[in-house]
């Protein structure tokens, strides 16, 4: 039986260590995220989800490959289902159009060779149009945090299996943004490098000459760990470029946006007060600030969609869209139909292609050792919010991602703060394609200059103090969140004190007990205390097992209350029990 507690946060430096001294195997990795995966089976996170016989094969080969000399080795990452995985189905958001490829996609290729395992294929906006995560026939991926709000797409799936433990990296992909929002939104970093520096070959195009591969992870020095094993010019790929691992450097200069910006969506007064707050950590970095013009960036961003590139994935998807009608989601469609109007004419894109030209003239002068910050999302949606509008709202996730690709950007979006609980907000930093150095030093740097976060404890909760109850705001006020559903072991009695109001008790038995019902939080380990304090004879805190072993902190009983209390363990939930008074 495992001992050792795998953390919802799966980071690699804390894998290869568990790995290096065998308190850890790999096959009881794999087990608890195909147990996760299957926890959030509603979160519509996964196209083809964990499975052990996909993954088996990936566990087996590690035998034959050297820990020290393979830096990823057990390590498992998701793939965004319009990258090949050899011998599955690639979908790319759509049942109708799915392949199955004999080969692996070259960045695939590249990460399973230093030892990384594929663990399944993730839920995306079809076809990769969207920046919102709901435009799927799979279903909306839910926000890891808040699932009433978005995922961000159109590589949701990917962000969500990394903030929810399922895996320890993702691959994206990123046309307008995609790589970049769903990072902003899940509370993660999300890596785009320059055009071409990742081979795109097994990417299902959505503009060719614009799409990048991208890496989510939990911090910047893991993102780069990928980035230097999938770099590379891949000889088969006309769209690959040989351009060098990143060294880390500061830049001398940070632009910033001198106009007020636009905030939108239920927490734009919070956005905007997390932009404020972010702009007085970066002038703490000592770098030179310079307040510049944004509005060639807007009107460049603007050519993606109502300019006539939007053509060039009508150019790749037209033919099946045409010859398979009423498959595709309708919103996607709609998008896409856009591209075959009559504008769009040759003579729409050279005129494009020249004022592009000049915009990346100006870009190229005003980012010599430089790099610009702007937020990464100007504020986010629920889902409901999209339904109504999936136009607009989708249009205004992509406002400060959309020039990127066009200007032959570099970029990385990283967290700068809360704008309220479970509510992240991130910034990203934009340089030239041959400075991609100049992104990892000022992010790196503004990284470094934050407050360090609280130390966290989990606490396994089976009564009032559960979402809906009386007692939630308790836990929300000591900086509590939720973070899933559980089981107890079947070690325990499940008894209804005699108090008003009623309240459960959890008591550990020797045998003949039963597993019970319960949700686990997350709380700063600075306020687990208090908390403790406030807990009324015969309850308290104590350890709680859970049906996988783990022990875990949590609300318990003491045996003596038994005698006056009703044995209630057959209900297994207190959540039943109510719904019976």
């Amino acid at each position: 039986m495992r001992n050792l507690e795998i953390p919802m946060k799966l980071t690699l430096n804390w894998l290869r260590e568990k790995y290096a001294t065998k308190e850890l195997k790999p096959e009881e990795v794999i087990e608890a995220i195909i147990q996760r995966s299957q926890d959030d089976e509603e979160m519509n996170i996964w196209i083809t989800a964990p499975q052990m016989a996909l993954i088996q094969p990936y566990l087996e080969r590690l035998s034959a490959l050297d820990f020290e000399s393979s830096p990823l080795w057990g390590i498992p990452f998701a793939i965004k289902d319009n990258i090949d995985l050899a011998n599955v189905p690639t979908t790319a958001g759509c049942a109708e159009y799915s392949y199955t490829p004999t080969e692996h996609a070259s960045v695939v290729e590249r990460l399973i060779a230093a030892g990384a395992i594929p663990v399944g294929k993730t839920n995306l906006d079809q076809f990769a149009t969207g920046l919102v995560g709901t435009r799927s026939p799979y279903g909306e991926t839910h926000n890891s945090l808040r699932p009433e709000l978005i995922s961000g797409g159109s590589s949701s799936g990917s962000a969500v299996s990394v903030a929810r433990g399922q895996v320890v990296f993702s691959l994206g992909t990123d046309t307008a943004g995609s790589g970049r929002v769903p990072a902003a939104l899940n509370n993660l970093v999300g890596l785009k490098p320059s055009l071409g520096a990742w081979p795109t070959k097994g990417v299902v195009p959505a503009c060719a000459s614009l799409d990048c591969v991208t890496v989510f992870s939990h911090n910047l020095e893991e993102a780069y760990k990928v980035d230097a094993i999938a770099r590379g010019l891949d000889q088969e790929d006309p769209w690959s470029r040989d351009l060098a691992i990143p060294q880390a450097k500061l830049p001398k200069k940070i632009c910033l946006p001198k106009d007020d910006l636009m905030f939108y969506g239920p927490f734009a007064e919070e956005y905007k007060k997390a932009w404020d707050g972010a702009v007085n950590q970066i002038k703490q970095l000592n770098i030179q600030i310079e307040y510049i013009d944004y509005q060639f960036f807007a009107e460049a961003a603007a050519i993606l969609y109502d300019g006539p590139f939007i053509a060039e994935r009508w150019a790749d998807l037209g033919g099946f869209i045409n010859n398979h009608p009423g498959v595709t989601f309708s919103v996607t469609e709609k998008v896409l139909r856009s591209g075959s109007q009559p504008k769009h004419d040759a003579a729409s894109v050279f005129h494009s292609m020249h004022k592009l030209q000049e915009y990346k003239l100006k870009a190229s002068k005003l980012l010599h050792d430089a790099v610009l910050v702007t937020p990464t999302a100007g504020g986010t949606w629920t889902r409901d919010q999209v339904r109504v509008d999936p136009i607009k709202t989708n249009s205004d996730m992509g406002l400060y991602t959309n020039h990127c690709n066009l200007l032959d950007l570099c970029a990385v979006a990283i967290q700068a703060r809360e704008v309220a609980p479970n509510l992240p907000f991130g910034i990203t930093f934009f340089a030239l394609s041959h400075n991609e150095g100049l992104i990892a030093g000022a992010a790196e740097a503004f990284v470094n200059k934050m407050p360090a976060k609280q130390e966290t404890t989990l606490v396994a909760v089976c009564g009032l103090h559960m979402r809906g109850f009386p007692l939630e705001k308790q836990m929300l006020e000591f900086g509590a969140s939720f973070i899933r559903e559980d089981v107890t072991a079947e070690k325990y009695q499940f008894v209804k004190l005699p108090t008003e109001p009623a309240k459960p008790g959890l008591i550990k038995k020797q045998t003949g007990g039963k597993a019970i019902e319960l949700e686990i939080w997350e709380m700063p380990l600075s306020s687990f205390g208090a908390l403790a304090a406030l807990i009324p004879a015969p309850l308290g805190m104590g350890k709680v097992e859970l049906q996988d072993g783990i022990e875990v902190p949590g609300f318990i009983c003491e045996g003596y209350a038994a005698e006056a209390a009703e044995d209630i363990s057959d209900a297994g939930s207190w959540r039943k029990i109510l719904l019976e008074i």
